[in-house]
């Protein structure tokens, strides 16, 4: 049960992010670019829940992404199902508990995911490749979600540490059902 309501509070906080992202960083931005809140949350979900979950979750509001915005449907599903699954990779080779580690592995996970959005970008629709202009874009944008990890780190780990007790939780009853 407590399970299934982690799953609907994320789908709430997708819609919340999304809300932000389409109306509140449109007035908030650094020369016309906006943070990224979705790498962010999907990288958030496969540190806390595995790599699984975050790969699943990050291809599901990937594809929910596309159909709200996106020119073709599949970019930012694999976009963000490979965020999840970096955040489920590295899982147990970071500490979660360090404030500039969470922010670190922020700005590489936003890079590598804005380097497969743009390059997919480039071989599926076609689009021009300026590198220059790329490049910025993927500065600015890091440095964006590095700063609002600096400021949402409080929130993020007090959540990621209540729904990580729930899921190890029920491992643990799972697992001594066996024996």
């Amino acid at each position: 049960m407590k399970k299934t309501l982690i799953i609907i509070a994320f789908f709430i906080v997708f819609l919340c992010i999304y809300f932000l992202q389409s109306n509140l960083f449109s007035w908030y931005n650094i020369l016309g670019i906006k943070p990224n809140l979705f790498i962010v949350f999907t990288l958030f979900i496969g540190l806390f829940l595995r790599k699984n979950w975050g790969f699943s979750l990050g291809v599901i509001f990937g594809i929910l992404l596309d159909l709200f915005i996106g020119k073709r449907i599949g970019i930012n599903a694999i976009m963000l199902g490979i965020a999840g699954l970096i955040g489920g990779v590295i899982d147990k080779s970071f500490s979660k508990e360090s404030r500039m580690t969470f922010m670190i592995m922020t700005v590489i996970v936003t890079v590598i995911c804005e380097i497969v959005n743009y390059t997919l970008q480039i071989i599926l629709l076609k689009a021009e490749a300026e590198f220059s202009k790329f490049m910025q874009i993927v500065l600015i944008e890091a440095i964006f979600n590095a700063i609002l990890v600096i400021i949402l780190y409080p929130l993020i780990q007090k959540a990621g540490n209540k729904t990580e007790d729930v899921y190890r939780e029920s491992e643990r009853k799972s697992l001594m059902r066996l024996f």
